[in-house]
């Protein structure tokens, strides 16, 4: 039994997942289910208070993870597969058909968005809607790289077509923070650009991708997407034991990664596209606009309660106006409203993973043991799905939340007072992928700007750290990343430039000549796509 829910997001019945896409057919899943609940809890039919029990998927382990090897493979086809040899429109117009479903499927994907994550309704309307948007960007620029390679070179008596080609197979694991929109950032130009993937979901964020399986189905030809389920080290595994994968494209943390790539016994031909752990520091300079600073800072810190690699988690805070900044910021903190995805004007929501409060919990008493307060009047209250953001001051290097990425509501705060400690702290740090910079003086700004752009790949000045917009470059020194996400680097990261060249003479030019007339070859081609 549900309550106060909006008819609209109601869970009316169960989502039992029994069917997996591999080799270009959705098969029956005959073998062990797992549940799949939500941590928001709702009255069942005994009068209790239990989290919402929403359905199953198959827990799938090494012959169901060999079959969509197999099929993945053999749709490959040491490159000489129909999928990878296939002309660039033909491509781009199955991703348009895989589109157009995807765009039927909005009010349920968001649905469970919300059931499976947390994330409120704005949020996961919007991941659903920049999805989509980013998946016609990425065919616009797929149309455009196509275009600039639809011509020859000639130097030093040497003809050269050059195009991009694609990797080989991909395995493909996506973060259960943004299951649909980063998943699609690695699948979506991986699949264009001509390589095959085996895709399995994120440990939350499962069932969402349920009413997507058909247009996956309906769009691309046999063995090209093949989507398995289960729990990694039973699935991803014993695909990376074989030596089979040629890219491992993973959203996440860098010890399941490392763990995968260990797995691979011929570490020089695995490609890697990797999103990984962030620590992201806001640097508030005593010039700053607090008004301003805050509410960056509040968005930057708690956004989707902080489970957001891009997120702020570590806040450095200049003395002159530290104790003016924490008043306001705690204020905001606990004037943040929690509640469930659907109600209106909530930020804070129930927390996916069972574990993550007790997890946040720790942080909280280590720190408050080592030295720090709990700032904020609501700091650390608990319910049975979440734990109130702690604002912790002062923080030092001898706490786990210095080091560890937290990953949810806990901020905490530094204050410095020479400029240099923030900068070396960012330095020494293992990770190094955006900084917010608040102030004015240019003067100040500058020389910051030119040491940090060294020291992480974006810097934000006057906001909070992001992703978007998707076509600007999405990457990490040090520990971060591996490779460059965006709508245009994302496909040069699941591809390889190759060529065909040819000594400039007449007996060439008229086997080229021919070529291009009768249109016989996929790859040497100087047609231009619309």
């Amino acid at each position: 039994m549900q309550t106060n829910i909006p008819e609209t997001f109601q869970i009316t019945s169960l989502v039992h997942q029994d069917t997996y896409l591999v080799n270009g057919e959705l098969k029956q899943w005959t073998g062990e289910m797992t549940e799949v609940h939500s941590s928001i809890c709702t009255l069942n039919d005994k009068g209790e208070m239990l989290p919402t029990l929403l359905g199953s998927i198959p827990r799938m382990r090494d012959e169901a993870a060999a079959e969509a090897l197999d099929a993945a493979c053999n749709a490959y086809d040491k490159g000489n597969g129909a999928w990878p040899t296939m002309k660039v429109s033909e491509r781009i117009e199955a991703m348009e058909t895989f589109v157009e479903i995807m765009k039927t499927k909005r009010e349920e994907v968001v649905k469970y968005l919300m059931w499976e994550i947390g994330k409120n309704l704005p949020d996961s309307q919007k991941e659903f809607d920049r999805t989509v948007a980013y998946i016609y960007d990425t065919i616009e620029d797929y149309k455009e790289l196509d275009r600039k390679s639809a011509k020859f070179h000639l130097h030093e008596g040497v003809r050269a077509h050059i195009r991009r080609g694609p990797l080989g197979v991909v395995l493909c694991l996506g973060p259960y923070n943004y299951p649909l929109n980063e998943t699609f950032a690695l699948l979506i130009p991986a699949i264009l650009m001509g390589n095959t993937c085996i895709f399995k979901p994120a440990k939350h964020g499962v069932l969402l991708l349920s009413p997507l399986l058909e247009a996956f189905h309906k769009a691309f030809p046999r063995g090209v997407v093949n989507i398995v389920y289960g729990r990694g080290r039973e699935v991803a595994a014993p695909i990376m034991k074989t030596g089979k994968i040629d890219v491992l494209a993973l959203i996440g943390n860098s010890k399941s990664a490392i763990a995968l790539q260990d797995q691979h016994p011929n570490k020089n031909r695995l490609r890697l596209v990797l999103g990984l752990e962030a620590k992201n520091p806001a640097i508030v300079l005593p010039d700053a606009d607090l008004d301003l600073a805050v509410n960056e800072c509040i968005a930057g810190t708690l956004s989707f309660n902080g489970q957001r690699c891009t997120a702020l988690k570590v806040v450095y805070v200049h003395d002159g106006i530290k104790d003016e900044f924490l008043k306001r910021y705690c204020k905001a903190v606990d004037n943040l409203k929690f509640g469930n995805p659907w109600d209106e004007g909530v930020k804070l929501t129930p927390l996916p993973e069972p574990g993550k409060p007790d997890y946040i919990q720790e942080l909280i008493d280590d720190a408050t043991e080592k030295g720090a307060k709990v700032l904020n009047k609501k700091g650390g209250e608990r319910s049975e799905n979440y734990i109130f953001p702690a604002v912790l001051y002062p923080v030092s290097k001898a706490m786990r939340v210095y080091h560890e990425e937290q990953f949810g509501p806990v901020v905490p705060v530094i204050s410095f007072s020479d400029i240099q400690q923030p900068i070396d702290d960012i330095e020494e740090n293992n990770y190094g992928q955006q900084v917010s910079l608040f102030g004015k003086d240019v003067y100040t700004l500058a020389p910051l700007i030119d040491n940090l752009v060294n020291l992480v790949c974006r810097v934000n000045i006057n906001s909070s750290c992001q992703r978007g917009p998707d076509v600007y470059p999405f990457t990490g020194r040090k520990d971060s990343a591996v490779a460059t996400l965006s709508v245009h680097d994302a496909l040069r990261s699941f591809s390889i430039r190759t060529f065909v060249a040819s000594k400039d003479n007449e007996h060439n030019n008229e086997i080229l000549k021919k070529l291009l007339e009768t249109k016989v070859s996929n790859f040497v081609s100087t047609d231009y796509i619309l």
